[in-house]
């Protein structure tokens, strides 16, 4: 594998996932959930921030942070993953957030539903996608811009999408979207439009460069590539025992051992998660906790009886629509959607 360049090291330092052992709280702390500041953190006044609903609509509105709080509200718990979540375990990578498996976290989103807000300004009968824009701003591809992305419309349409102000009944912080952003129940984390400032209604699809250039599943760089969309099934597990520092390695002792973790899909309810203790070679089925929401990740444990020796420990997870996590994920050239099964050795002594 490639050494990681300055520039990777510099993002890492910015950026973070969460660490592991966070699985073990329903709900993420919002310290611990993962962040990706993909250009700066914009300066915002509450008081003068507004949002408009624009475009190919009957009725145009300028809407304050306050008149949208005044609004009907919705908390829901989303599991939110970011499409380049194992990037870095991919044998050939490009020049970017360097994650390996900790790009998730599962918060409750508290915020206006965004249908109403749609069906108020009038969609015109011409209508095909919704763009959402931040306020964060940078170049990239030689472009100075906006990050903007856009959802077809009957996904804009949904009941589940919100414009959420708060994260586990809080303010949102600056580095999570404050005032406002946008959260896209299964779907990867790009679209989750964070500082969110206008919606556009557009009548034909749009080009904008993370929608048209970034976030594509290219097998080559000449290959134009498949959006990326809903998330893949995963599961993670807890890494057992005591870490060693820096290596992160992990020793346990012989005898009963609880393993835990969580697991989610965008696709489907997860149905089902697997555990082996020999990397692969024999998969159990574990135990599944109730599911506490349709959008949120689902707790699971297995009961394992470690025997002496090196052992590499894996979990998958499979979802009610038969897609089930992969050894190794298919390559492609932005390192997007690596969901191959986690693995993690472990000594018992």
């Amino acid at each position: 594998m490639e050494p990681f360049s300055q520039v990777e090291l510099q993002l890492a330092a910015r950026n973070h996932g969460m660490p592991l052992e966070a699985l073990r709280y329903p709900v993420t702390p919002a310290g611990l959930h993962y962040l990706l500041i993909h250009y700066d953190i914009p300066a915002v006044d509450p008081a003068a921030f507004a949002l408009t609903i624009e475009g190919a609509v009957e009725r145009p509105l300028t809407l304050s942070l306050d008149d949208l709080r005044a609004r009907p509200a919705r908390e829901l718990e989303v599991t939110i993953e970011c499409a380049g979540n194992g990037r870095a375990l991919f044998p050939i990578r490009p020049v970017s957030q360097p994650w390996l498996s900790e790009a998730v976290g599962n918060a409750a989103w508290k915020g206006t539903p965004l249908g109403p807000l749609l069906a108020e300004a009038g969609l015109g009968s011409d209508a095909d996608e919704v763009v959402f824009t931040g306020l964060d701003r940078g170049i990239e591809g030689g472009l100075v811009q906006a990050y903007e992305r856009s959802l077809p419309l009957e996904e804009a349409l949904r009941d589940e999408l919100v414009l959420a102000y708060e994260m586990n009944g809080q303010p949102l912080l600056p580095q999570h979207g404050y005032p406002l952003r946008l959260v896209v129940p299964g779907w990867y984390g790009m679209t989750s439009v964070k500082w969110l400032t206008r919606i556009t209604v557009v009548d034909e699809p749009f080009t904008g460069y993370q929608q048209t250039q970034a976030y594509r599943l290219r097998r080559s760089e000449e290959d134009e590539g498949e959006p990326v969309s809903r998330i893949f099934p995963r599961a993670l597990m807890i890494p057992p025992g005591l870490p060693s520092f820096p290596e992160r390695e992990w020793t346990l002792p012989r005898g009963p051992t609880r393993v835990e973790g969580r697991a989610w899909s965008g696709w489907a309810p997860v149905q089902s998660v697997e555990f082996s203790a020999d990397g692969g070679g024999t998969w159990i089925e574990a135990e599944l906790e109730p599911e506490r929401s349709r959008w949120g990740w689902r707790g699971w444990t297995h009961e394992w009886d470690a025997p002496p020796g090196d052992h590499v420990l894996c979990c998958r997870a499979r979802d009610s629509a038969g897609n089930v996590q992969p050894d190794e994920a298919e390559w492609n050239v932005g390192g997007y959607a690596n969901n191959g099964i986690q693995r993690v050795r472990v000594t018992v002594d």
